[in-house]
């Protein structure tokens, strides 16, 4: 690994897209806080991926895009110690290499198309192009991160469907359909989950758009600084890209919590 034994997740991105285009910086984090990755630390507080931990993410969204298993599943299978998983990544090489080039990740070894059964495209029910489109739909919607149907997502954060409805409207949420389903992502979940709570302590969703005018004006503040470095079109201008936004999010979050808590200690000082 060039002058040194280890991926940021700029260069894991890199690593990644060409064989999963929908793959994130933010997916990614996700995954390594649902416990499914866990990339050790720089002491500066950067990620540093392994080739083993590569290995176990492509694992992930292997599973996720070719078996469509939820992230429970997979983990369950990662936790089994008699899994090997190696087997299920068709000997993909010991060392990544840090280059984002295209050239070189066209070199990785890539997954064995797997066979359909004879039986599938024969059902005589439902016509086999009628199932490819079907499947079709189903990877597009499981690369979406652990989607969540509208009714379980109503269970799961104790909310009502007319709350739901006015979160929609208000943009905080919002969700994608297959069929007559609308799934939302895991994000809109906890956003909705977040809300709920407010609005039982009396904040309601009308002051929950200052949160939202914040989130997007920092957003814009980011694409501002990394879009000059994506125009370049060039796979290191666009790894620098990323993780300067990987790195933006962090701080935006540690000067959010300190300005909070700075302010939160004056207020709560005994006069």
């Amino acid at each position: 690994m060039s002058d040194r034994d280890y991926l940021s997740i700029g260069e894991v991105l890199a690593q990644l897209l060409e064989e999963f285009p929908d793959v994130t910086i933010s997916k990614i984090r996700f995954l390594e806080s649902q416990g499914l990755i866990v990339p050790e630390r720089t002491p500066s507080g950067y990620r540093k991926f392994t080739s083993a931990e590569v290995e176990r993410l492509r694992f992930i969204l292997q599973e996720q895009k070719n078996n469509y298993l939820p992230l429970r599943v997979i983990k369950g299978k990662l936790e089994d110690e008699s899994q090997d998983i190696s087997r299920d990544l068709d000997n993909i090489s010991e060392l990544v290499s840090t280059s984002g080039h295209p050239a070189a990740r066209a070199a990785m070894p890539r997954p064995a198309a797997v066979e359909q059964s004879p039986q599938l495209e024969q059902d005589p029910i439902v016509p086999a192009s009628v199932k490819r489109q079907q499947r079709k739909v189903a990877l597009q919607h499981a690369d979406k991160t652990e989607s969540i149907p509208r009714d379980q997502l109503l269970e799961q954060v104790h909310i009502d469907s007319t709350f739901l409805k006015d979160l929609e409207a208000a943009g905080l949420v919002s969700g994608h359909d297959v069929g007559d389903t609308t799934f939302f992502d895991t994000h809109s979940a906890s956003i909705a989950r977040t809300a709920g709570r407010f609005q039982e302590m009396g904040i309601d969703i009308r002051h929950l758009r200052a949160w939202k005018s914040s989130a997007d004006r920092e957003l814009s503040l980011f694409e501002q600084r990394i879009l000059p470095l994506l125009r370049q079109r060039n796979p290191a201008s666009r790894d620098e890209a990323l993780e300067m936004l990987a790195e933006f999010m962090e701080l935006g979050g540690e000067l959010r919590n300190s300005l909070l808590m700075r302010d939160i200690a004056r207020l709560t000082e005994q006069k």
